[in-house]
């Protein structure tokens, strides 16, 4: 079968992009590749979890490491316990927030370092590929490793009175269900709280409209100050208003602020990736802070926020670094922070919308997607006719182009792993913003496969 390694990890369709062969070599050769004598493993609920499991830890332990089986966890368990406890190899066995027949790995290295195509996933396909499976060590052997105390000890230095929220919490019958309850007590209203890998309710993922809607429902039946949602492996976690309106993740990166910069002092440069709002910056300014834009996705936010010593972060796709996790993300920790912020805000009487209100300044595009074959040509396209129009005020050139005008910037960059082109706008008027998103996809219609 052919791989479905992508830039950050392995991910696909059980059975049709993979089977537990390939699980078997892909663990067999990761020893070797990581140089590691004992690999930590974590699993979401998928129903095709637990035959991965047993098929990837053959693989290790015919290679002669051993393998510490935390059972059923979150990923940022898995980052967690790889940094604390000294693994120079973990995986966790999860497909994030793809629908059910999806499953896949996500592989760390030493101090809980992603693990991307062009870190070691692009060389363990070539050996996955191309290599025969020869034993010769002695066998290694598997361990029950427990972790859940020793993690919620860990969670409990970021728990505060929340009391004053009114909660609701959706957990998208994924992993953050082995936690929350125990984390934020029996205050929030729970919905889909339950592990199910079928995800009967909706999919696990926040970012499509559709799966938010029962959560918008119960906050505006409710009367809620705030819904919370998680993806299926609680690394993500996004919000709605009281009026249940989806409030952007990018945003609250803005509202981490509160927690770290004014209420912590902790010091650092404050990291976003290279579609988050301008908005955000103009707000982390005003307490002193600079941003450092970067590449989309942990295999790259998470080394370059340990790079420079940055204090916390955040992606347009709802995923928060921070220091004092080994760099890494944590859903858990941002529910928890960005939840007291909101719960302080209440207490001075200013709602959730009031204070994201307070942060957003432009009219934002969402990213939107073309299907384009010539994606590099269609790219440069736009930004040679887009600068030839308007001197712009800065160009960043990784991660496709984000170009910067006084009134108004975007973001092109290219899928990594389908035909799509993706956009993101933002301007200070919605008109301007109209104006602006016609003109650039006047340039891209030659080069459209389709409509978006």
């Amino acid at each position: 079968m052919p791989l479905v390694i992508k830039a950050y990890d392995f991910r696909g369709i059980f059975g049709k992009d993979f089977d537990l062969e390939t699980i078997y070599k892909f663990g067999f050769f990761l020893p070797s590749l990581l140089h590691a004598d004992k690999v930590l493993i974590g699993r979401d609920m998928r129903l095709t979890s637990d035959d991965m499991f047993h098929a990837l830890a053959r693989g290790i332990t015919d290679a002669g490491a051993d393998v510490y089986d935390m059972g059923l966890t979150t990923t940022p368990m898995v980052y967690y316990f790889t940094a604390k406890h000294g693994f120079d190899a973990s995986v966790m066995i999860t497909a994030s927030h793809n629908p059910k027949e999806y499953n896949g790995l996500k592989v760390s290295r030493k101090d809980a370092l992603p693990v991307g195509f062009d870190t070691g996933l692009g060389e363990l396909e070539q050996k996955v590929l191309h290599e025969k499976v020869v034993i010769t060590n002695p066998q290694g052997k598997i361990v029950d490793y427990p972790v859940k105390e020793e993690y919620l000890q860990f969670q409990s230095q970021y728990h505060y009175n929340i009391d004053n929220l009114n909660l609701v919490m959706d957990c998208s019958n994924g992993m953050a269900s082995i936690l929350v309850k125990e984390i934020f007590g029996n205050q929030p209203l729970y919905l889909f709280d339950t592990l199910d890998g079928t995800f009967p309710n909706h999919e696990a993922n926040p970012l499509e409209p559709e799966n938010i809607v029962a959560l918008q429902e119960k906050v505006r039946e409710t009367k809620a100050d705030i819904g919370v949602v998680f993806d299926g492996d609680a690394d993500r976690v996004m919000f709605v208003d009281e009026h249940g309106d989806f409030i952007p993740p990018d945003l609250m990166i803005a509202v981490l602020g509160h927690y770290f910069i004014e209420e912590k002092n902790i010091q650092g440069l404050v990291i976003q990736d290279i579609r988050t709002s301008k908005s955000v910056a103009e707000y982390l300014e005003k307490m002193g802070r600079e941003m450092y834009i970067w590449r989309v996705g942990r295999a790259y936010a998470a080394m370059k926020l340990r790079e420079i010593d940055g204090a916390f972060g955040g992606e347009y796709a709802g995923h928060y670094y921070f220091r004092d996790f080994f760099y890494s993300d944590s859903a858990m920790i941002a529910a928890q922070v960005l939840l007291h912020v909101f719960a302080e805000m209440k207490k001075k009487g200013v709602s959730v919308s009031q204070l994201i209100g307070r942060i957003r300044r432009y009219a934002n595009s969402g990213e939107i997607n073309f299907t384009i074959e010539e994606k590099k040509a269609a790219m440069e396209a736009v930004v040679k006719t887009a600068v030839a129009q308007e001197k712009p005020e800065r160009i960043l050139d990784f991660d496709g182009y984000r170009v910067e005008f006084p009134d108004w910037w975007f973001n092109i960059r290219p899928s990594n792993t389908e035909p799509y082109l993706r956009l993101l706008m933002e301007a200070r008027t919605e008109a301007l913003l109209a104006e602006k998103r016609a003109f650039i996809e006047g340039i891209l219609k030659p080069y459209m496969t389709l409509k978006p």
